[in-house]
Formats: C-alpha cells, sequence, structure tokens
C-alpha cells in the first residue's frame, strides 16, 4: 500500500492507491499501519465495506471485515461443518476409495448444471 506523509506529516495515500482500492475495496496493510491508524480503518469497513488483509513481515496473518461479512463467514463455516459431519456419517463404513469417487461424482454433476 502506497502512504507517504502529506505535509503537516499525517499518512497520507497516493492517487494510485485510493483508484485501486476503489476496484478492489480490499486493502493491504502492515500490522504496524493497522496499529497506527486503527480508527481510520474501521470507519473504512464500517462505512464503505471496505476489507483489510493485515501482513506481518510480508505475509498474510488477518483480515479486518465488517460484521455483515463476518457472520456470513461463519454462518458458511459452520453449515460446512454441519455438512462434513452429515458426510462423515453416511459414508461410516464405506470404503475411501468408494466415498471419494461418488462425493466426486455428486460434485461434478452439480457443477454442469
Amino acid at each position: 500500500m502506497a502512504l507517504g506523509l502529506d505535509k503537516y506529516g499525517n499518512l497520507a495515500k497516493t492517487m494510485s492507491t485510493i483508484a485501486k482500492e476503489s476496484i478492489d475495496m480490499i486493502r493491504e496493510a502492515t500490522a504496524m499501519t493497522v496499529r497506527q491508524n486503527l480508527g481510520e480503518l474501521l470507519n473504512e469497513i464500517q462505512y464503505r465495506q471496505d476489507q483489510v488483509l493485515i501482513t506481518k513481515g510480508g505475509k498474510p496473518v488477518a483480515a479486518m471485515v465488517d460484521v455483515a461479512l463476518f457472520n456470513k463467514i461463519r454462518l458458511m463455516r459452520n453449515e460446512f461443518d454441519r455438512l462434513t459431519t452429515d458426510l462423515a456419517k453416511v459414508y461410516r463404513d464405506v470404503p475411501v476409495d468408494v466415498a471419494e469417487r461418488e462425493i466426486a461424482e455428486a460434485v461434478a454433476a452439480v457443477r454442469k448444471r
């Protein structure tokens, strides 16, 4: 993320960064930048539904998203967990190779729709 200091010593984004963010709406920021600009980032997430990928040492370590998206992610994860638990019960006594083949066929059939 291209950040610099304005004439007052405050962090300021370059125009290219602002343009890129308006397209992607996913910002990348170091942990230090997040710590220094938490209030501003929270406002952008809350009011513009921006998303922030937090990096440490150049590697992604966390993300900040608005509560609505967070709740959707939680619901999806819970549904995935429920489905995999149900599949495990159904295929409990089925050999692994048979189960994998049947599941792969079912997935392929759904993707053709």
